[in-house]
Formats: structure tokens, sequence, C-alpha cells
């Protein structure tokens, strides 16, 4: 038990799983109607991007452990305690990303080579460059972190840069801001005593928020703007539209009461409606083509 712990603390299994299911909503938004389904495909996609996701994130812990040492949040991970050496992770994630680019690229070129940028990304350039020397290194490091959704449209359509797909990246791409800064301001002395450059660190709490504000209503409006992305129906309506006044609500409390218990309820709704933002257009397109063959 205590090895599958360490290895799913390594591996940060929770956030695979958020990867996992963006991947799955581009998959089914570039699954055409009228082609055949093959259940392999979406079998190979999920297991191809747990693997490379699972070997980029120990890779990354590997490269961090004494940084992950001197934060308390941090330092019971695998490494910094003990239980997993430095080289054992290196060679665990150098396994875990092999066989995962294998995997995918038995669904083609596009999501192994779009993996592989993601892996160069995260592990090459944000965590030795953007993290530990840029204020804003959150804003280019949520491009590796938005790349699964990509991964998994580039299965049926290679046309990466269709309005569908780019809303959808869009959705992961901005929802990372107000998600990872109102993280850092809750420990923002664990970032300050880890010596990253974190934004509330260098600008302070304040301008922080302000910062969260302009990338949070920026998020908001994507998702708002979704039909000239994409076709949207009933559930639009339903979901986003309320949705969305929820978050904008809670982060006007948060804004007002940063330092109080308004901080979780304003992170648990981000994380709630990027699943819906990316949810929606799914099951309107699947919904409205499963109405028309019916009638």
């Amino acid at each position: 038990m205590k090895i599958l712990k360490a290895f799913s603390q390594l591996t940060k299994t929770g956030i695979i799983l958020f990867a996992v299911v963006s991947a799955l909503a581009g998959y089914a938004i570039s699954f055409k109607l009228n082609q055949a389904f093959d259940p392999l495909e979406p079998l190979l996609l999920v297991l191809g991007l747990y693997l490379v996701a699972a070997g980029g994130f120990a890779l990354n812990q590997a490269q961090e452990w004494r940084l992950d040492g001197r934060m308390d949040r941090t330092r019971h991970r695998p490494i910094p305690s003990g239980l997993i050496r430095p080289w054992q992770a290196f060679v665990l994630a150098g396994i875990l990303c092999i066989f995962g680019l294998g995997t995918l690229l038995m669904l083609g070129v596009w999501p192994a080579g779009l993996a592989l940028l993601t892996l160069f990304l995260y592990n090459g350039v944000y965590t030795l460059f953007w993290k530990r020397r840029w204020t804003f290194g959150a804003v280019p490091g949520a491009i590796p972190g938005a790349m699964p959704v990509v991964i998994g449209f580039s299965v049926n359509n290679h046309l990466v840069f269709s309005p569908e797909c780019v809303y959808l990246f869009l959705v992961m791409f901005l929802w990372q801001m107000p998600h990872f800064w109102s993280l850092a301001i809750r420990f923002r002395e664990d970032y300050e005593q880890g010596g990253i450059p974190v934004l509330p660190v260098r600008v302070g709490v304040h301008r922080a928020l302000y910062h969260i504000g302009l990338y949070l209503f920026t998020y908001v409006g994507v998702a708002l703007m979704a039909p000239w992305f994409l076709k949207a129906h009933a559930l639009y309506f339903l979901l986003v539209l309320p949705i969305s006044l929820k978050v904008i609500l809670e982060f006007r409390k948060y804004y007002f009461n940063h330092e109080r218990r308004a901080w979780l309820p304003f992170f648990l709704w981000t994380n709630f409606s990027v699943l819906i933002y990316l949810a929606v257009p799914v099951v309107d397109k699947w919904l409205s083509w499963a109405m028309y063959s019916y009638v």
C-alpha cells in the first residue's frame, strides 16, 4: 500500500484523471458522427495519455526534489521524504513516457507528436525556466496543461486550429490562471520559502487578485461565446449561463474576503466550471445527433 501511495503521489494521479477527462472531451468533439466507432481508440488514448502524464509528473518531481524539500506543502512527497531516490524516479519517468508515447503512436503521429511537445514544454521549458525565473510563468506554463484536450481532438481531426479545438484549448488554458494563482495565494508562504517567484509573492495578494479577475472574466467570456465556436443547444443555456454567473459571484466574495473561507468555494466552483464548459458541447452534440436520428 505504501508503494502504491508513493506511486500515486509521484505521478499525481488526481491531476492525471482531470487531463484524461479533457482528452476524452476533445476526442468526442472531433469524432465525426458518420465514421465507424472503434472502441480501442479511446482506450489507447486514455492509457497512452495516462502513461505520458504520469511520466511527466514523475520527471518533474525528480527535477525539483530539492525545491520540494524546502516547502512544507511538498516536503513529504516521495523523493524529499526519502521513500524514492531521484534516479529511481528518473528511470520510472523514462519508462512511462516511452510506453505512453508508443501507445499514442498507435493512434497516429499527431497524438504522439503533440504529447512529446507537451513533455518538452512542461519538463524542459516550464520546470527549468518559466517557473523559476518569471513571475508570470504560469501563463505560458498553462499551454502544456491545456494540451491533453488537443491531443484527444487530434485522434480524429488533425485540424487543431479549427474553432472547436481552439475553444476547448482556450477554456483549459484560461482556467489555469485563476486555479493556480488562487492556490499560490493560499500557499504564498510556502512558495516564498521555496524561492519560487509566483505572482502573489512578487506583486502581493491584492495585485494577484486583480490578475485573477482579468483571466477569470476572459475565461468566462470564452465559455459564453461557445456558440461562435461550435454548435450549442439547450444545455448551454441551462448550465453554462448559470455556472458562469455563479463563478463570477464567488470571485466577488473571494476578492473582498480573500483571507477567509471564501478561497475554497471560489477554487472549487472554478474547477467545477471547467468540467461543465468541456462537457456541455460534448453532450449537446451527441444529444442533438440522437434526437435527429430518432426523428
